[in-house]
């Protein structure tokens, strides 16, 4: 028997060469979606027929009205071992195998890194001056040494850009709805109430997952408790901070600037108001797109694909 598979999302169109789907070829028939889907309607549409749906991370949804639509789906696979956009009761319910995959590196705190620093040193503007052939130096850059950064989550990933900044010498503080002072003591953090933080932190760096209790965290209450020498960084997802406050303080310049790489809407919309603010560093959602990332997913994909053909699904997800 033969198998329809489809990898969404494919947005750098690298899929196919990052992985050994030939060993798949016998059994398994590939395609590539290399856009973002415009709807809901416009994704059942392109996937009915389909076996095997190969997601990346949260950006095609995947809620119980979209399974229901796609009555041929066997097999559903995403990238890491937890996806939010997936209603795995539903997939469970209609018998659909859900698997995941691992990941690699710590790219998203290198990037954490990387945001913080055009925000203090505007590396990038100047690079783009230099290129447009424009004066002599325009920017006077902060340095990060010396400056407190506070940290909101400090589990794994939190904690390596905790590792980091503190090697550049950045003193730290953190703040969790459950953070313990036994981890703070591990990553040479001091444990603050999320006011302090707000109050003390010349960068404020997010690194938690989105929740019923961790949406809208961060809004117009804890911004106005920022120096408006401060800097917000969001690597983590968007609806985290509350996005119409952020926009305010950052138009009023009650903030010196924020490094986004998530947001409410991914892909952020061509004429989204974050694009036209000149303190507003933004990326794609970056964090874990690396070429090692990207080989450990799809090279995952394929080995669940096998073994879920095997009849032993690896790496299988449930709800809880």
């Amino acid at each position: 028997m033969s198998y329809r598979c489809a990898i969404l999302d494919d947005y750098q169109n690298v899929a196919l060469t990052l992985a050994d789907w030939s060993r798949l070829k016998d059994r398994v028939a590939v395609d590539v979606f290399t856009a973002p889907f415009a709807d809901q309607a416009s994704a059942i549409a392109a996937l009915q027929g389909f076996d095997i749906v190969c997601m990346m991370r949260e950006r095609t949804p995947f809620p119980r009205s979209t399974l229901e639509a796609l009555p041929g789906l066997k097999l559903l696979l995403t990238s890491g071992m937890r996806n939010a956009a997936i209603d795995l009761e539903a997939a469970t319910a209609r018998g659909i195998t859900v698997c995941g995959t691992g990941a690699a590196g710590d790219s998203t705190a290198e990037l954490t890194i990387a945001l913080m620093l055009e925000l203090a040193r505007r590396v990038g503007t100047e690079h783009a001056r230099m290129q447009a052939g424009e004066a002599w130096q325009s920017t006077l850059g902060i340095a990060l040494a010396g400056k407190t950064l506070g940290l909101l989550g400090l589990g794994k990933l939190g904690g390596r850009v905790a590792a980091i900044a503190g090697a550049i010498g950045m003193p730290l503080i953190a703040w969790s709805q459950n953070l313990t002072p036994e981890r703070c003591a591990e990553v040479g953090a001091a444990p603050v109430s999320k006011q302090e933080l707000f109050r003390r932190a010349d960068v404020v760096s997010i690194h938690l997952q989105l929740s019923a209790r961790t949406r809208g965290l961060v809004g117009a209450a804890e911004l106005a408790l920022m120096k408006p020498t401060a800097f917000l960084v969001n690597t983590s997802r968007g609806p985290i901070v509350d996005e119409a406050a952020l926009l305010a303080a950052l138009r009023e310049r009650r903030i010196a600037g924020a490094g986004l790489d998530v947001f409410d809407v991914e892909p952020l919309p061509r004429d989204h108001p974050l694009r036209g603010l000149d303190n507003a560093v933004i990326t794609p959602h970056l964090g874990y797109v690396t070429q090692e990332n990207y080989r450990v997913f799809y090279g995952q994909m394929v080995e669940d694909i096998e073994a879920w053909l095997a009849g032993s699904p690896l790496r299988v997800l449930t709800a809880k």
